[in-house]
């Protein structure tokens, strides 16, 4: 079994992928379905999102560029916003800046993708453990094409978790986010200090990036709905 992490999204993966945008899509999109969201839509535009609001009734969007949300939708892309409302038999549409793409490139390939962030980390490790044959490949999203010292110590986590559960044969990509998981310090630490959370910080969003630093405190894994009919440029997430 290969176990390989990805610093920004490649493509190409043959089996199970780990989508994770700590700072803010996964950890949000946790948080909506931890709130009762039926399902996630992640589209590959906000225009996708737009239209699919016009056709659907009662459908809620969620997402954000630059840190702030997207004018016109309900919610911006902030786990403490999300987690403060009840969104029971709710589908919530989401599109941001780096996560929602990182899903769309990994779902082009993969046969099983999963959004993983710190506060799923374990659970998500599990369940990638538990569907793998061939691979488990942690996709780090990064932020606006750069690699991402969040995503990269997330990755960290869990592929800590992963080798302590069994054998991998494992890539740089690992060893590297292995060596930041071990130096960056504290979850806090890491996030606090990259640049990502520097800059949500400086637009008053230190709260989501407290929040994304938690380690497993949820057991959900939002899972790519297999064999199900979406519209184009949209990916449909259940609870896996």
């Amino acid at each position: 079994m290969r176990l390989r992490v990805d610093l920004l999204p490649h493509g190409s993966y043959p089996d199970v992928v780990l989508v994770v945008d700590v700072l803010r899509a996964t950890t949000t999109a946790v948080q909506y379905l931890e709130r009762g969201a039926d399902a996630l839509l992640l589209t590959a535009t906000p225009e996708v999102a737009f239209a699919l609001r016009e056709s659907v009734p009662g459908i809620l969007l969620g997402g954000e560029r630059g840190g702030l949300p997207i004018p016109g939708f309900d919610f911006g892309n902030s786990p403490v916003e999300a987690g403060a409302q009840n969104f029971t038999g709710k589908t919530v549409v989401m599109n941001t800046t780096n996560g929602t793409g990182a899903a769309h490139v990994a779902a082009g390939t993969g046969k099983h993708v999963l959004l993983a962030a710190l506060t799923n980390a374990h659970a998500a490790a599990r369940r990638a453990r538990a569907l793998a044959t061939e691979e488990i490949a942690v996709v780090c999203a990064g932020t606006d094409g750069r690699v991402g010292l969040e995503d990269v110590y997330a990755a960290g986590v869990m592929a800590e978790y992963l080798l302590a559960m069994s054998g991998f044969a494992i890539d740089d990509g690992t060893r590297i986010a292995l060596t930041v998981r071990r130096n960056a310090g504290n979850p806090i630490e890491a996030l606090s200090s990259s640049g990502h959370g520097q800059a949500l910080a400086a637009l008053g969003l230190g709260d989501d990036v407290r929040h994304a630093a938690q380690v497993s405190t949820s057991t959900l894994v939002p899972a790519l709905a297999q064999g199900v009919q979406t519209p184009s440029g949209t990916l449909r997430f259940v609870v896996g």
